[in-house]
């Protein structure tokens, strides 16, 4: 069974995969309304909603019905600059944004985790997604879905050397290890957003490509 969603809610929509799922979803028909605040101003669009500013003040005062919200947000300890800046972006402001699309109405939530996501894990990266997700389920949404890409692979406006080797390493890994295109990630989700399927659902990377094809 599919859902025809109207009013969509979006964070991240300036970053690798935020872009390409926010172009997909101002060219789709079906929507009316897309919500997207961002700290640095978007093109203008009949169907785009745009406050510009700091989260924790644009938040608040975000208003009217939404019907889906994605979450693309998410940064490295390396651009956040500590540890600490770190957990304010992919746990505190994640946690925030979907509290506040619940708010809003939303019945669905779709997430932009990491693979490797886990509570427990040694890697502080992968331990603080895990938390992420724990602190979602919480939440008690009617519909969860968390999508865990490998590494994503896209052109950035900061190229990030590191990753850029890494993917290159990652394109030669079978499974779900295998690197993903940001432009596949956002595809997946929006093809995620039109299932009805009340419940919490884990999409790993492998899944996530068959899904973005």
């Amino acid at each position: 069974m599919y859902l025809t969603p109207q009013h969509i809610l979006l964070a991240g929509a300036t970053g690798l995969t935020g872009e390409h799922l926010l172009d997909r979803l101002l060219n789709e028909p079906t929507i009316s309304r897309v919500l997207a605040p961002t700290r640095r101003p978007l093109a203008e669009h009949p169907h785009l909603e745009n406050p510009v500013g700091d989260p924790a003040v644009c938040l608040p005062q975000l208003s009217g019905r939404v019907d889906i919200a994605f979450c693309c947000l998410g940064t490295t300890i390396k651009q956040a600059g500590s540890e600490t800046a770190f957990r304010a972006v992919d746990l505190d402001m994640v946690v925030a944004f979907s509290k506040r699309a619940r708010e809003m109405g939303a019945r669905h939530l779709l997430v932009v985790s990491a693979i490797g996501a886990d509570t427990k894990s040694s890697v502080f990266y992968n331990r603080v997604k895990g938390e992420m997700e724990e602190a979602l389920k919480a939440q008690d949404w009617p519909q969860l879905t968390i999508a865990r890409p490998s590494l994503l692979l896209g052109e950035r406006i900061e190229p990030r050397l590191a990753e850029q080797v890494a993917g290159t390493l990652s394109k030669l890994i079978p499974g779900k290890y295998h690197g993903i295109e940001a432009c596949q990630l956002a595809r997946a989700l929006w093809r995620l957003a039109l299932e009805e399927q009340d419940g919490i659902r884990v999409v790993e990377s492998d899944e996530l490509r068959k899904l973005g094809k």
